[in-house]
């Protein structure tokens, strides 16, 4: 059972959500609830919103034939990483093992989407594949390939599918598409319009390229509020509230043209308190940004993300169960499971993600919290690969990552620690003071030293450390002096030469 892919169920009944919309001057913010809790939160900024979904006319700036990349300029501050499994030919014939330097040089032109947000100090990572995605359908205008979600299962629906938009197509269609969940119960009138208009935008695409500068942005996805309608809308959905007059009547436009199911659900808001309060979102957006989660009658995970994994840890915590010791474990990871699935997506963790779960020794338990992850893993919007348990004992999955994380979006690391999340304790800072003023002394001949420190620091100095600077002190012959600076994190210190 070691490293074995666990399908994740495709025909889950997916429960009643509600969509939250709340805009202001500097931000939109979209939640989803389902069962009365937030599962997802999209967070979209005037100042940085997602570049995914967009096409640049980009200059190639390096190619690297040792990493088989190439760095691009698309107007940003950082230029863009295109992989050569990221390019349109090694795309369609893999196994022809093209080289980068054999396909791009250095002062070409290309035209390339944006496939990855830059995260931290990493640039967009880039595509030469174009796709323009619609309400029903994916255009491919490079591919002559029609791909079906993998969401519709079952073969014949894949296969009516799949002629319906055959006939709608012409005959000498060069173009491929990839048929979206939400097609299943679109008309062929409404797959016309979608096949329409992806063609009109790649036309407006291929002119634009042709008297652009490099470095020019050629078209822009849908803003957050709009994708809403055409992304996260579904038959699940039972309401879309929206606080702003102005934006909810540019949906329901939208609605009108492209989601004419959505019209119905569509609602603006009219609460006294703000929406997000309402629904006690604020909380939760506070609360996900905490290690810690609470689960029921005293267990908890314990959440924590590097650059390279995510790593969950299910806690027992004051849990000590009804019956014997296998089942109040058992009964733990089941309950873990669900929370697990909520918070990678509300937190949008992307990467590897390694759970360790409460040992287990029955192996009929093993294999039901597997499944019982599964299926709280289906309910994902993000591709999701699920692997058994290791020989450690450890669960690993993967999770498509295509945008920061909630907590990259709304914070930063701390200035005082520098995202270490310790600090040094003042007694270690006091030593060190000390260590470097010998130093000092043996390098410049002064007449008085003065350290200028924090509080925490001085005081110690002055009460428990003593003892220790008046050693110092006639160790090196020297006068010195104390002197607080309350505006001086723990860590931070001076020593002046006088």
């Amino acid at each position: 059972m070691l490293f074995e892919t666990i399908p994740l169920p495709k025909d889950m009944p997916r429960p009643p959500e509600t969509v939250l919309v709340n805009i202001t001057p500097q931000e939109t913010r979209v939640a989803v609830l389902e069962e009365n809790k937030m599962c997802e939160l999209h967070i979209e900024r005037n100042s940085g919103h997602s570049l995914v979904g967009n096409i640049y006319l980009g200059l190639v700036r390096r190619v690297l034939p040792g990493m088989q990349s190439a760095f691009i300029d698309i107007g940003l501050e950082r230029a863009a990483f295109l992989h050569i499994m990221d390019i349109i030919e090694q795309r369609q014939n893999p196994d022809s093992h093209q080289r980068i330097e054999h396909v791009l040089f250095e002062g070409q032109t290309v035209l390339v989407q944006v496939i990855k947000d830059p995260i931290n100090s990493k640039g967009a990572r880039l595509s030469t594949q174009i796709s323009l995605a619609g309400r029903f359908l994916v255009h491919l205008p490079q591919d002559e390939h029609i791909g079906i979600s993998q969401r519709i299962d079952k073969e014949d629906d894949r296969n009516l599918l799949r002629q319906r938009l055959n006939n709608l197509l012409p005959e000498n269609a060069c173009h491929g598409y990839i048929i979206r969940t939400s097609a299943e119960t679109a008309t062929d009138a409404e797959l016309q319009a979608d096949i329409d208009y992806l063609t009109k935008v790649w036309r407006n695409i291929q002119a634009q390229a042709k008297v652009s500068a490099p470095e020019t942005l050629l078209y822009e996805d849908l803003p957050l509020v709009l994708r809403v309608l055409r992304d996260m809308f579904n038959d699940n959905t039972r309401e879309i509230l929206v606080d702003s007059r102005r934006n909810f009547e540019r949906m329901q436009q939208f609605a009108q043209l492209y989601v004419q199911n959505a019209a119905d659900k569509l609602q603006l808001f009219k609460g006294e308190r703000p929406l997000f309060e309402t629904f006690g979102v604020e909380h939760e957006i506070a609360y996900a940004l905490h290690p810690r989660v609470n689960l029921n009658f005293g267990s908890y995970l314990i959440i924590e993300t590097t650059e390279a994994m995510t790593t969950i840890d299910v806690n027992t915590g004051g849990f000590v169960g009804a019956k014997n010791f296998d089942e109040t474990v058992f009964k733990t990871n089941l309950e873990a499971c669900h929370a697990i699935a909520r918070e990678l997506r509300l937190r949008n963790l992307g990467g590897i993600i390694i759970i360790d779960f409460i040992d287990m020794m029955l192996e009929e338990h093993q294999e039901a919290v597997l499944q019982e992850l599964a299926k709280a893993l289906s309910f994902d919007r993000t591709r999701v690969t699920l692997n058994g348990f290791t020989s450690l004992g450890l669960v690993e999955l993967t999770r498509k990552r295509s945008r920061e994380s909630l907590q990259q979006v709304l914070c930063e690391p701390c200035s005082t620690c520098q995202g270490r999340g310790s600090l040094k304790t003042a007694q270690t800072l006091c030593y060190e003071i000390q260590r470097e003023i010998v130093r000092e002394s043996r390098r410049f001949e002064v007449r008085e030293f003065r350290i200028i420190a924090s509080p925490q620091v001085i005081d110690l100095f002055l009460d428990e450390e003593s003892q220790s600077l008046a050693m110092l002190i006639d160790f090196i012959g020297k006068p010195i002096s104390l002197a607080v600076e309350s505006s001086y994190s723990q860590e931070q210190y001076d020593i002046v030469l006088m």
